[in-house]
């Protein structure tokens, strides 16, 4: 139902067996109580089947999501992930599946282990959405239209104003701390938040990324007092735009070996070195930045984490354009740029531990709002393929496209539920955890993989940026498609997510490293 699939039809081809025999029994058609006959543990067919039933949501028996998340368990069995500890079952479905006629004994301990979380919202969440989603529609089409991307002048007119909207109405920062501008709501409000700025289609965030989603929460973490006090009201209200300084031309993937160094004389750093990918640094204000302090140690024990003023002399920014022909990107050239010593954040050559803080702001809850619209997306997929006609037929008669908008549909309420989870381990520790990694990892590629249906779904219109029927958004897919391909390596690469996934979170053997200062 929530994809527009034919939630009965759904069901029968499930229990039939449809493609394959081995489901059979597995989902119940709509309305029909639920029977768990039989999880097929090992049968990556009736996880399939599983996944089906999220979009046919039955209103009887057992919930569409307990059943989901059983699936999920079962998969992450398969998988090596520990979903157990995201998504135990209910005591519903427990009760089912061991009475069941095959039921797995070895599947029972993990169905038994205690819910860590709980992924529903309370009532003061819906209290919180009802006020926000009031003021949205009043406030969110007041703002208009954003301009083109080149004008840069008016572009940050437009994101900071759109910030400072937030700020007076006391909807920025909606997680921060009161006493610096935010408005000391918990973390599921935030997810809330989140939701509410998809529905309305609000003015996205912009410019105001970097400060507001991973530099300001490192202040929060890991700065100072008097660091808090300067900075996160100004980027709250809009007055501060950051960038972020890390990557090098000879340090991307391996961001430790960074070769830009800071060497104190006095009250100052004096930094010499090249950034590339700087995010926003010709109209930034402030520059979240990585420099060598110490190069005599281990490459990850001489690295200090510093807040640099823009406007230093010997900073020197050379646009650089992307795919798509923009400068959201930029190289930044150091040469003897003296930074206060008092924008160094916590301990000197203590910055790899706070980069890694920075880095799970940006990998994980960071995201929250890009899952939102992609589940939007999707469903507007769904409504393209029903108004493109191919040989007699819509492009949504197609059975093998209505099932793969319904598989990459599951996957991303997966996402989004392990969104929630690594969220509520977030609000126990202040910081988020590794999670971000496997979050990050998991959104970048299913995103590139449903914009590539879209460019898929559009055919020859998907050969150009401009859109070829005012019915067919072709520029808007083509563009995001394209862009797709810059966030699987942005914030981290695939492959150094895989790394860390398996190192830190699976414990696996770590390969073989040979450090060298060079």
């Amino acid at each position: 139902q929530h994809m527009g699939l034919d939630s009965d039809l759904a069901g029968r081809r499930c229990n039939e067996g449809e493609g394959d025999e081995r489901v059979q029994g597995v989902v119940p058609a709509a309305g029909q109580p639920t029977v768990l006959r039989d999880w097929m543990v090992g049968d990556e067919a009736a996880i399939e089947a599983c996944r089906l039933s999220r979009l046919a949501h039955f209103g009887q028996g057992l919930g569409g999501q307990e059943f989901v998340d059983l699936a999920h368990l079962v998969r992450g069995q398969l998988e090596g992930v520990p979903h157990a500890r995201i998504l135990p079952a209910s005591g519903a479905i427990l009760a089912e599946y061991r009475n069941g006629p095959y039921h797995n004994p070895s599947l029972v301990p993990l169905l038994e282990e205690p819910l860590s979380v709980d992924l529903r919202y309370s009532a003061a969440d819906e209290t919180f959405r009802k006020e926000l989603r009031d003021w949205l529609a009043e406030e969110a089409p007041k703002h208009g239209m954003a301009p083109h991307r080149d004008d840069w002048e008016a572009r940050r007119v437009y994101d900071t104003g759109w910030q400072r909207r937030l700020f007076d109405a006391g909807y920025a920062g909606v997680n921060w701390p009161k006493e610096y501008g935010g408005r000391g709501a918990t973390l599921t409000e935030e997810l809330v938040y989140y939701e509410e700025l998809a529905r309305a289609k609000a003015p996205y965030i912009g410019m105001n990324f970097v400060g507001v989603r991973h530099g300001g929460p490192t202040i929060i973490a890991e700065g100072n007092e008097a660091q808090k006090k300067a900075h996160l009201p100004k980027i709250l209200r809009g007055d501060e735009v950051w960038c972020q300084g890390f990557s090098e031309p000879n340090s991307g993937s391996d961001l430790a070996s960074l070769s830009t160094t800071a060497i104190r004389d006095g009250d100052d750093f004096v930094i010499n070195g090249h950034k590339i990918w700087t995010s926003f640094a010709h109209a930034a204000d402030y520059c979240e930045l990585l420099v060598r302090t110490n190069p005599e140690v281990p490459k990850h024990g001489g690295i200090s984490w510093l807040i640099m003023p823009m406007d230093l002399e010997g900073i020197e920014i050379r646009p650089m354009p992307t795919l798509l022909g923009e400068i959201d990107f930029s190289e930044v050239f150091l040469n003897d740029v003296r930074v206060p010593v008092e924008g160094l954040v916590g301990p000197e050559n203590d910055g790899w531990r706070i980069t890694n803080v920075t880095l799970r702001f940006e990998r994980g809850s960071a995201w929250a709002a890009d899952i939102i619209e992609l589940q939007a997306f999707l469903a507007e997929l769904a409504g393209i393929a029903k108004k493109i006609t191919r040989d007699d037929a819509t492009a949504w008669d197609d059975r093998a496209l209505r099932r793969e908008i319904g598989h990459l549909s599951a996957e991303v309420e997966s996402l989004w539920a392990w969104i929630k989870y690594a969220i509520s381990e977030t609000a126990k520790t202040g910081v988020p955890g590794l999670d971000g990694s496997a979050i990050k990892l998991g959104f970048t590629e299913l995103n590139q993989r449903i914009y590539e249906l879209g460019v898929r779904l559009l055919g020859r219109a998907g050969l150009v940026r401009e859109d070829v029927d005012d019915d067919l958004p072709s520029q808007r897919i083509v563009d995001k498609f394209l862009n797709t391909l810059s966030l699987t390596i942005a914030a981290g690469s695939s492959q150094i997510q895989r790394n860390i996934i398996s190192e830190r979170i699976l414990q696996l053997p770590k390969e073989p490293r040979k450090w060298t200062s060079s």
